[in-house]
């Protein structure tokens, strides 16, 4: 076969591969904004993988994850694509980090009832308290009193609030850094609110896998793992 029969043949196998190994196994992102800090930090390159979730698999407490817009959460510079036409081709077959999604940390799955906060200003999910202090950014305003700094709520508007279970099928996320995201707690209907027609819940058939590693900046490459901090939790 002449040389660039070979060279054909060989870019269009690559380009397959890309394309099989996006839609089924791992595909790269970038971080939209800082809502994820300290871990995850605006424009950091991550790798997300889908195996996980396969055969019946559901995104777990301490998950983070990335998934589709639940409807309304993006705002316009969020999802906004590439206009060079090389970098387009290269998302397009997972070639490069693609936006237009949101990444999470997974705190309610169904059943569960997500409650802020206990008198530390801790987080409590079927009313067991939770220590994030490992990953997630506190409040440093809006706390119940002595807990300033020290809340990872937030409180939105309210020094307590409490969500519904669970419905089945959905999932309750919020950021890392909880005074500067636009999470599931951001979209809860609290009790005084009456005509708030908001949803909280993100359907699990949004979610397109689980952070798995950090790829960009080189200083920062480290895999991602699920924290021990829900393992207290009792079932709903």
């Amino acid at each position: 076969m002449p040389l660039w029969q070979e060279t054909v043949l060989l870019l269009a196998g690559a380009l397959v591969l890309a394309i099989v190994i996006k839609a089924l196994f791992v595909q790269a992102f970038y971080i939209p904004s800082e809502s994820m800090e300290p871990g995850l930090v605006k424009n950091d390159r991550i790798l997300v993988e889908k195996p996980s979730y396969w055969l019946g698999g559901e995104p777990q407490r301490g998950d983070v994850v990335v998934f589709k817009d639940p409807g309304g959460w993006l705002g316009p510079e969020d999802v906004s694509e590439a206009t060079n036409p090389v970098t387009r081709l290269l998302t397009k077959v997972g070639l490069y980090p693609s936006g237009g999604h949101l990444v999470k940390r997974v705190i309610g799955t169904p059943g569960d009832v997500v409650e802020c906060c206990d008198d530390q200003g801790r987080l409590m999910v079927n009313g067991k308290p939770i220590d994030e202090s490992a990953y997630a950014r506190p409040n440093d305003v809006g706390c119940a009193p002595g807990t300033a700094g020290k809340c990872f709520g937030p409180m939105p508007g309210v020094k307590h609030w409490k969500t519904p279970p669970v419905p089945k099928g959905m999932l309750f996320v919020m950021g890392d850094n909880r005074a500067h995201s636009a999470d599931s707690s951001y979209h809860l209907c609290t009790a005084n609110e009456t005509d708030c027609t908001d949803s909280p819940w993100v359907s699990a058939g949004l979610v397109v896998g689980k952070v798995m590693a950090v790829v960009w900046p080189a200083g920062k490459v480290r895999f991602e793992h699920r924290p021990d901090s829900f393992d207290p939790v009792p079932a709903p």
